[in-house]
């Protein structure tokens, strides 16, 4: 009866339209009721401690040095280069796309900040081009997801803190599937285009690829700084976002200038509002997770799923297909949120290492932000690209599909996470 009472007010909150941090809110009021401890202190001390936590910090500073590159011009910069090695191919703004989508993925760590960048640069090329349009932005769409499993990831953070799993370890093991999911859209991409007839760019000679090589090399270096400072133990992960930040405007502004003193507001500001809405959902969450312990749900779910406690494999299929499930109504932040506390007992009673299934579990949210209908990355690609939403859909499948196997093999085969993670640890 107190799942009943857990998805009812969270879902019954949802569909009156509230905003998902309010839901989250209710949902605690009303299992505080059920559970006859009603005290309105233990959602003011639950919040401030949700929110007080350092490795939060990194948000705000990731998504800051994302606005950053974005305005500052080291993500046009990147993809000038991915131009100039790939653009004369069959194919080849598809390719150039997966490949900036990558690098970008190791700078800010946002889903759709990624998106509009590599959309805003690439759609108009591949429209003069003769591209499939609705194909191209889902294949846009597709590699924007990548960005919150290449570390530096912010999903990675709101789970890590959820989950209290080293936020570290989770940025190493997601390396390796962050480059499987783009290797299967180059596989995918590669399936799709080859009868099309497309015009190709020129081939850029040696000179001109060393000159976008240094044009970009600053930009370029700032994934190596950030992942080689983890790698190494010089930063936590919470300094190298603030080394990203600060990285981020003194190229822009120095070095490309491109970024002026007057955008800096606005600049602030996006990344402000945006901090705020994360940051109030991270609080509201961590109340409702500390009532779904007080109410043992994941007791009660374990119950459920007894038969499968035995089988890791059976286990990590049945929790992702719930995922999906619940990816497909809930944004990224909300669907870690709600599921991490009543999922994570569960992973930590069958054995499964913690860091391995926080990988999965964050590649399945990922996935959720190209799936309608709610679809946060499909909805940004849609409006940059101006391609109706339906047809984007329709583009997006393939890749979907490609994405969606690089998930299946994950949870068939363990090791394709913790053999490379092994190794990144330095064991």
């Amino acid at each position: 009866m107190t799942i009943v009472v857990f998805l009812t007010s969270l879902l019954g909150s949802m569909a009156l339209g509230m905003p998902i941090a309010f839901a989250l809110i209710v949902c605690a009021l009303a299992l505080m009721l059920w559970l006859g401890n009603f005290d309105s202190q233990i959602v003011a001390q639950n919040m401030i401690i949700g929110a007080d936590n350092f490795q939060l910090l990194a948000v705000p500073f990731f998504l800051l040095a994302g606005e950053l590159m974005n305005v500052g011009g080291l993500s046009k910069r990147i993809v000038n280069f991915a131009l100039a090695c790939l653009g004369h191919i069959h194919g080849g703004l598809g390719y150039v796309a997966i490949v900036a989508a990558l690098i970008l993925a190791a700078l800010s760590g946002s889903a759709a900040a990624d998106t509009a960048a590599l959309a805003a640069i690439l759609i108009p090329m591949m429209r003069n081009a003769g591209y499939d349009i609705p194909r191209s932005a889902g294949l846009i769409a597709a590699g924007g997801i990548i960005a919150p499993v290449i570390p530096p990831s912010i999903g990675f953070i709101i789970f890590g803190v959820a989950a209290n799993v080293s936020i570290s370890q989770l940025f190493l093991a997601g390396v390796v599937p962050g480059l499987m999911m783009g290797l299967s859209l180059v596989v995918a991409w590669a399936i799709v285009v080859r009868r099309d007839k497309l015009e190709r760019a020129p081939r850029a000679s040696m000179r001109e690829r060393g000159k976008a090589f240094i044009d970009g090399f600053f930009a370029l270096m700032m994934p190596v700084l950030i992942l080689g400072g983890i790698k190494w133990g010089i930063v936590t992960p919470t300094e190298a976002a603030v080394l990203a930040a600060v990285y981020a405007l003194v190229i822009g502004m120095f070095v490309y200038r491109e970024l002026k003193p007057s955008m800096l507001y606005g600049v602030f500001l996006t990344a402000a509002k945006t901090t705020a809405v994360v940051m109030f959902l991270v609080a509201a969450a961590l109340v409702s997770a500390w009532l779904i312990t007080q109410a043992n749900i994941p007791g009660e779910i374990s119950g459920l799923i007894q038969p499968l406690m035995g089988n890791k494999t059976a286990l990590m299929f049945a929790m992702m297909f719930l995922v999906v499930i619940v990816g497909t109504a809930l944004d990224f932040s909300p669907t870690v949120l709600i599921l991490t506390p009543v999922l994570m007992p569960i992973v930590k009673q069958a054995g499964i290492d913690p860091v391995y299934f926080g990988v999965l579990f964050i590649i399945n949210n990922a996935i959720g932000l190209i799936t309608p209908p709610v679809g946060i990355v499909l909805n940004v690609v849609s409006g940059v690209a101006r391609v109706p939403m339906g047809a984007v859909i329709r583009g997006v499948n393939p890749f979907l599909m490609a994405q969606i196997f690089v998930l299946v093999l994950l949870i068939v085969f363990p090791d394709l996470v913790m053999v490379p993670l092994a190794w990144l640890r330095g064991r």
